[in-house]
């Protein structure tokens, strides 16, 4: 459960450096110059990833920074597993969980959410010449299909289709990597990162089966309960939205020219949710 890897990010990129710039009042959670630590996982893009380098990008990391650079705080953003992120965050390792966190009654009980900073919705994933068609439940149950373990896309299979034989994995990546060697028939998983694995070269041969699973799925950034930080990042969600930087990052890792690959649309309005 420790921290994997530690980025200091005085600053964001350019397109985070367009925050309020002009807001002076210091925040009232953390004052302002002081440090913002941030947990990620860094093993889930286009959200979060780990570069090369050892540095860490993404959606999330991009509006981390943005998020800082609005309540005039050093951002440290750290990866962590996924299985420890919560802990992490109860045990004090940081100060907010920035990592496509989807919003669920179980995490409620452990953690605050800001309001919503995305709207997400699920994909399962075969090979073009697969016969797998889940729009029929027996091929679902005939099928080996791989999800990430402790996700909305796992525990929305495990729910609906209980016999269903499930591969579980600890990270994404390791999904990917059975269904792309054919250990795996079909998987399971939320559309951006499904999008993204599609792109590469081991997701050459694979497509999207069905149609996509709309579950009424929002991302938010999860703090300590009774942590006033909650308030004042909604606040900075709200400044993002309304000088554009949201769209900037939005556009940034989502935009997809052909409507055979569009992507989950941003919340409308998500500090009004």
């Amino acid at each position: 459960m420790t921290a994997a890897t530690l980025v200091g990010c005085g600053s964001s990129s350019d397109i985070g450096s367009e925050t309020n710039a002009d807001n002076t009042e210091a925040n009232a959670a953390v004052p302002a110059g002081e440090v913002l630590r941030i947990g990620t996982e860094g093993a889930y893009a286009p959200f979060n990833y780990t570069n090369a380098d050892g540095t860490l990008g993404g959606f999330d990391v991009d509006m981390a920074n943005a998020i800082c650079d609005d309540m005039q705080v050093t951002c440290e953003i750290m990866a962590q597993d996924w299985d420890g992120i919560i802990p992490g965050l109860k045990a004090g390792k940081y100060d907010a969980i920035v990592a496509a966190m989807s919003i669920t009654p179980e995490r409620a009980k452990q953690v605050a959410f800001t309001e919503p900073y995305f709207s997400n919705s699920l994909v399962f994933l075969a090979k073009k010449d697969s016969s797998f068609d889940p729009s029929n439940s027996s091929d679902i149950t005939a099928h080996s299909i791989a999800a990430q373990r402790s996700t909305v896309s796992s525990q929305w299979l495990e729910g609906e289709y209980p016999d269903a034989n499930i591969k579980l994995y600890d990270t994404l990546s390791n999904a990917f990597l059975d269904l792309g060697s054919g250990r795996v028939d079909a998987m399971i998983s939320d559309k951006l990162p499904a999008i993204e694995w599609l792109s590469s070269e081991s997701g050459g041969d694979y497509v999207v089966k069905g149609d996509e699973i709309d579950i009424d799925d929002n991302f938010a950034i999860a703090v300590r309960p009774g942590d006033e930080l909650q308030a004042s990042i909604n606040q900075s969600l709200a400044n993002l939205k309304t000088n554009g930087t949201y769209d900037k990052i939005h556009q940034k890792y989502f935009a997809v020219p052909t409507s055979a690959t569009e992507t989950a649309a941003p919340i409308a309005d998500a500090t009004a949710q």
